[in-house]
This record gives C-alpha cells, sequence and structure tokens, in this order.
C-alpha cells in the first residue's frame, strides 16, 4: 500500500521504518495536512496523519476525491478528525488508542517536580555561578493532597506515582475505576470538591464537548490558593485566559503544561528565528512559575515503539482487507 506520512518528524521516522519492515511504500512529508496541502496525497490508497494536522470537511472531502481510502492516526487524539464525513464519504480512520501511560504520566511528574521545587530557577543561578538560595523553598509532596481529573491509564498511572509519593489522591471521572480506589485509596469526589481541596491538579482527560475549557474561572474561584496545575492533556481543556488571571492575582500558584490551545502552527517546528505572534504564549512564558514543554511528554522511545507498530498493524490490517479494532469510524452515527 502507498502510505503519505503528514508532518513526519526526524526522530520518528525510524520507528516507523522499522515498523514497517518494508510491508509499505511509506512517503514521508513534512506538510502537515491541511485542505490546501490535501493534493500532495493524489496516487497514495492512504495517508497517516499526527495530532496537529488538520482533517476537517473540506479536507476529507478533497481526500476521498485524490483516491485515499484510509487514515492512519499516529496519536491517541481524534479530535482534528471529521470522523462523520470520514464515515459518510467511506474513508476508514484508525487511532493509536494507547502507546505508553507511563511516559505521559512521567513527564506529568516531571513537570510538577521542576515546578515546586524551582529546578529551572535553580539551574539558571548555578550557571551564572549564584548559589543564593532565597526563594526556591517548595513543599514535601508526601501528605499533599492531588486531585487527578481523568482516570484513565494515563490517570492511573499517575494515582500510583502520587500514591508511591505518600499523596492523598482524589479522582473525577465519568466512570470510577475500583482498582485505583482499592490500591491507591483513590476517593472519586465532584469536580467541585476536588478543586477545594486539591494542592495539585492533574488533567488526564480527552478533549470533547464536556471537557472544552474544563478549568474556567469558575473552577478556578473554588481551588485552594496557590493550587499548582498540570496539563499534559489537551490544550484546550484549560481556559488560557482565565488562567493567567488566576496566575495575576496568585490564586494560580503555578502551571505546568505540555500542551497550548493555540499550539497549531506553533509547537513541532523551529520557530527560534520569528518574532513570537500568540499573545498568550508570550504571557505565560513571562511568569517565572509557569513551564511549558512543546508536547513531548509521548516522546519515549518505548511510546514511538508502541506508535509505530500500531500505525503498521492498522495499515497491514487495511492492506489485507480485514477491519483493525482500533477502527474509529465503524460506529460513527453519520448525518
Amino acid at each position: 500500500m502507498k502510505v503519505l506520512v503528514y508532518s513526519s518528524k526526524d526522530f520518528e521516522i525510524p520507528y516507523l521504518g522499522k515498523a514497517n519492515n518494508k510491508s509499505h511504500q511509506l512517503t514521508f512529508i513534512k506538510d502537515a495536512l491541511s485542505s490546501e496541502t490535501a493534493m500532495k496525497a493524489v496516487g497514495f490508497e492512504a495517508i497517516s496523519i499526527f495530532s496537529a494536522d488538520e482533517a476537517c470537511f473540506i479536507t476529507i472531502e478533497k481526500l476521498k476525491d485524490f483516491g485515499v481510502k484510509y487514515i492512519a492516526l499516529r496519536s491517541v487524539g481524534y479530535d482534528n478528525v471529521n470522523l462523520r464525513a470520514a464515515s459518510r464519504l467511506g474513508i476508514k480512520v484508525a487511532n493509536v488508542p494507547s502507546y505508553s501511560p507511563f511516559a505521559i504520566a512521567e513527564h506529568t511528574v516531571a513537570l510538577l517536580l521542576a515546578l515546586n521545587r524551582k529546578l529551572i530557577e535553580s539551574n539558571l543561578r548555578v550557571n551564572r555561578n549564584n548559589f543564593n538560595l532565597n526563594n526556591l523553598v517548595g513543599f514535601d509532596l508526601n501528605k499533599k493532597t492531588i486531585g487527578i481529573i481523568g482516570t484513565g491509564r494515563i490517570g492511573a498511572v499517575m494515582s500510583k506515582i502520587m500514591y508511591g509519593f505518600g499523596c492523598t489522591l482524589l479522582g473525577y471521572d465519568i466512570e470510577e475505576n475500583n482498582n485505583l480506589k482499592e490500591d491507591y485509596n483513590l476517593r472519586y469526589t465532584s469536580l467541585k470538591e476536588l478543586c477545594e481541596q486539591a494542592d495539585v491538579i492533574s488533567l488526564h482527560v480527552p478533549l470533547n464537548a464536556e471537557t472544552h475549557q474544563l478549568i474556567n474561572e469558575d473552577l478556578i474561584s473554588d481551588m485552594k490558593d496557590g493550587v499548582i496545575i498540570i496539563n499534559t492533556a489537551r490544550g484546550s481543556v484549560i481556559n488560557t485566559e482565565h488562567v493567567i488571571d488566576g496566575l495575576k492575582n496568585g490564586k494560580i500558584g503555578a502551571l505546568g503544561i505540555d500542551v497550548f490551545e493555540n499550539e497549531k502552527g506553533i509547537f513541532f517546528k523551529d520557530n527560534s528565528q520569528d518574532i513570537p505572534s500568540d499573545e498568550l504564549l508570550i504571557i505565560l512564558n513571562a511568569f517565572p512559575n509557569v513551564l511549558i514543554t512543546g508536547h513531548h511528554a509521548f516522546l519515549t522511545d518505548e511510546a514511538l515503539t508502541n506508535i509505530a507498530e500500531t500505525t503498521i498493524f492498522n495499515l497491514n490490517c487495511w492492506d489485507s482487507g480485514n477491519e483493525t479494532v482500533n477502527e474509529l469510524t465503524k460506529d460513527t452515527v453519520m448525518v
């Protein structure tokens, strides 16, 4: 099968090549998928896209006209794909439902520790031969209350890690995980109660209509003064303007994010020679108690291996005329 791989990154190409093992004819391009770049898929039966690619209704229609039958996502999230349009036009779509919850959860903890213990500022001082310890005071995580919003695969690993630190765990999800309650003493609460009691709030929910800008001024007002918020889920799960207000008035003590609601067109590329244009990102970067990483929580050897293998597995299934268990379009309601 001829496959065009959009938004290909240098770090992932070897993994995809190894997993493919010459099964398919892969062509890698740097361009992200959009209505403008869809024409590059002419002559390809399948495409593979990343989380920053845009497969809207217009793009899907163009892909259909160009002969594309399959879209293999290299991500868990699929909010960037119009599944109804794909189903209606007969294009099959599959994702990578799980690659390494450990990668995301461990990165979440890294952000938390770096913020709490002021590691970035400490290192900057040492680089200038300044060993003064003023204003570097953090707190023990032991016995602190951690609020975990979203207790799926990643949230479950986060719970395990925080339990190991001796934390009290609060959880919020539409479906409770009894194993977390039994193994780590996690207590499920309302979202309001979680915000009122948690010293640290960690977000691990998918982006959908219910979670879009879930963290807003109303919920922030319920939070403890000085709360730490960590978001390694999706950028639009938080209302960035409201969070900035919380940082300014001290309600939010620190913010760690690996995702940003306006990251499209900014993340995954070197913009070091350009003048920043996103005002919210500029403001966030100006806070000493904000730590931002460029959507690389997934970036581990294990995760990249799993992503590549599952992507190729999905393509193999389609190529052999079979369904893949990871298909997203088979149960999509067409309107």
